[in-house]
């Protein structure tokens, strides 16, 4: 860690902070309510850019935030306003919210001073570090995407006053079902502190998924208001469950937001180092939201990685996403996959063994870069998403691509030689709609977001079995269901990493809202008693399997060749007869059917049956002698091969060693 920010001692407080552009800074230090500003200290410079003055006799609990004053030209990039009080960007806790307010944006001389608008942050003496231990984590392994405030406001066994609130996470009836449906890692949307644009409070709207920050360390209040101890005793609780925690991190831009947004930390400190801009001084947006970090800068690349460390050190964290990534790999303004500040989290000390997740695209130009990431990273497969839903949607032609998504995604990761997939499989994450509404929604339907629907994408690759939203017909509703059962299906036998949204294992419902991010409220909030327990059920069967067949969570590409030691090829495509597809096959746009059969670690064989055809069909599986196929998943509605599987329907067979043979693979299939 760096030495800027708030360094309690026995003696006292060392406040520092960075700007090379502004001529004096100050520390404003306020009463114990964060009201009343009680002193005004200016800090002196110490060379490459650091101010910093040491106060005797303060200690914990301080409430004190930055001033700076410089020339003030935003039109060359300069903000600078001692009229604006700003948040330490090193600051671990505030004592409020971030609320927008328009006079955070007024020019310098047109506003008064915005002290009274501002989160005070608060020194704390951070308690001693996390035993270090490895990630619990591994990819191959479940992720299940956790929206912290929605996840347990309606959950009635959750306390009334726990609920919306990181400490829920480690409730009991919370861990419980975290670990009935087999969740590796937790990862939370953003806890850290945010602020609402600018255009959602005259709405009655706030951004509830907390994708804009104004500082990176310091928690929200709502989320976390016992602060870092919070998130690290639910970190402790769900450790000892065997669930790992993954913080999702947004440093590609901040609620700073353009030039007519707020100024509230590295705007007022230094808009110029922290902040990319064009060539004519206009603030660069490569992200969509009227800023980008500059991660390309030393003083952001120190500030992004003692982030990292904070929360490993401090709450035992196991891993990160990183919300628009490609950011992080810009150098002057162009994606490297061995961009700076790439490498030094690969090389420290303390961040090189952790859960590195990457959303790998942003809006700038070449900003799509799926499959382009250092090899330590993880990423987000949209080319899975999409294929998926076109398959179940019923499009031609996409037998092969599903195949090619069921096998880790090569054509995406298997560049240099990597053995290895990379992908995070998903079918529905929090940008977009639930799973449950991609079968029945054919369009959005985002009128509640105050933007006319314009908002969110138009193509969600949805379909909805004949009615548009709510539907009373019983064969309507129980499409809807075979189809969300067979979409998880499909993700729950697919190589790589996989996710799910939380909610969507029991049917959660947004009603074809897919950009639900300023609805907090009952749109987003998880229906816990109105929830599908059978739907429950059923993905807990699922991922009961892929965690007991280790050829499901193995991560390395299935090629259809023999791995070593054995004879039998990792994965045979068939057709619905049984015999392998040939090239007419692979190429016909009117086949929806699918057999892939997993050679197991136990000498016995896994067969998926995929009938993505709305016709029932019969499916045939080559024997072996010794061994018969059997249901894997043990349902009161089990299907076998005796009879046509049903359409729009994925079904698992396993070999069984018939009575009086030995459990050995005596021959070929």
């Amino acid at each position: 860690m760096t030495s800027l920010g708030a360094t309690v001692t026995c003696e006292g407080i060392r406040f520092a902070a960075w700007s090379q552009a502004a001529r004096r800074l100050w520390v404003s230090v306020f009463d114990e309510q964060g009201n009343r500003e009680i002193e005004r200290l200016e800090l002196h410079p110490e060379g490459e850019g650091v101010h910093a003055l040491f106060v005797a006799g303060l200690g914990p609990g301080t409430r004190y935030g930055f001033r700076a004053d410089g020339d003030y030209a935003p039109e060359r990039g300069l903000w600078f306003d001692p009229d604006k009080l700003l948040t330490d960007p090193y600051a671990v806790e505030i004592d409020r919210p971030y609320a927008y307010d328009w006079r955070l944006g007024r020019r310098r001389g047109e506003g008064a001073d915005t002290a009274p608008l501002v989160p005070k942050a608060i020194a704390a003496a951070l308690p001693k570090p996390v035993q270090a231990a490895p990630p619990l984590f591994r990819a191959g392994g479940l992720i299940y995407e956790v929206p912290v405030r929605a996840f347990t406001m309606l959950h009635p066994d959750v306390p009334e006053k726990l609920r919306g609130t990181v400490a829920a996470l480690a409730h009991p009836v919370v861990v419980e079902h975290l670990k009935k449906i087999g969740v590796g890692a937790v990862e939370l949307m953003p806890v850290t502190a945010s602020i609402d644009e600018r255009h959602l409070p005259p709405l009655g709207l706030r951004n509830t998924w907390g994708y804009n920050p104004v500082t990176f360390m310091a928690l929200d209040p709502h989320l976390a208001p016992g602060g870092i101890m919070e998130l690290r005793n639910t970190v402790a609780v769900l450790r000892k469950a065997g669930i790992g925690v993954i913080l999702d991190l947004v440093f590609n831009h901040t609620g700073e937001s353009d030039r007519l947004g707020p100024t509230l930390s590295l705007r007022g400190l230094d808009n110029q180092a922290y902040y990319r801009h064009t060539s004519d001084g206009r603030l660069a947006n490569e992200t969509g939201t009227g800023n980008t970090v500059a991660c390309d800068h030393p003083i952001v690349q120190e500030m992004v990685l003692d982030t990292l460390r904070h929360f490993v050190r401090d709450a035992g964290v196991d891993g990160f996403r990183f919300d628009l990534a490609t950011i992080l790999g810009r150098v002057e303004g162009t994606f490297d996959a061995e961009a700076p500040l790439l490498r030094a989290m690969r090389d420290d000390a303390l961040l090189a063994d952790r859960v590195l997740i990457a959303e790998p695209w942003d809006i700038g130009p070449d900003g799509y870069q799926l499959g382009n990431f250092p090899p330590f990273f993880l990423e987000w497969n949209d080319k899975y998403r999409d294929d998926v839903r076109r398959f179940w949607r019923g499009d031609a032609g996409m037998v092969g691509a599903l195949a090619t998504r069921l096998a880790g995604s090569s054509d995406v990761f298997a560049a240099n030689g990597q053995d290895a997939s990379r992908s995070v499989n998903f079918i529905a994450a929090h940008d977009g709609m639930t799973l449950a509404d991609i079968v029945r929604y054919e369009r959005k339907h985002n009128e509640a977001n105050g933007e006319q629907n314009r908002d969110g994408h138009n193509e969600n690759l949805s379909w909805n079995n004949g009615v548009e939203g709510d539907a009373d017909d019983p064969a309507v509703a129980m499409a809807r269901l075979n189809d969300q059962r067979a979409l998880l299906a499909t993700l729950f036998v697919s190589r790589g990493t996989i996710m799910l949204t939380a909610g969507d294992e029991f049917g959660r419902t947004q009603h074809g809202n897919n950009n639900a991010y300023a609805q907090d409220n009952a749109i987003t909030w998880l229906d816990w008693p109105g929830r599908d327990q059978a739907l429950e059920r059923y993905t807990a069967l699922l991922s009961t399997l892929r965690r007991a067949m280790p050829a499901l969570s193995d991560t390395s590409f299935l090629a259809g060749q023999p791995p070593a030691g054995s004879e039998i090829p990792d994965v045979a495509w068939l057709t619905e007869m049984g015999v392998p597809l040939d090239e007419q096959s692979w190429q016909d746009p009117q086949r929806h059917r699918l057999v892939m059969i997993l050679a197991a670690d136990d000498d016995r064989s896994l067969a998926v049956l995929i009938n993505g055809d709305r016709r029932a069909c019969m499916f045939t599986l080559p024997e072996r002698d010794g061994f018969f196929w059997a249901p894997a998943i043990e349902t009161p509605d089990a299907a076998d091969i005796s009879r046509p599987i049903s359409g729009r329907t994925v079904i698992f067979m396993i070999e069984r060693v018939q009575t009086g043979t030995r459990e050995k693979r005596n021959g070929g299939r």
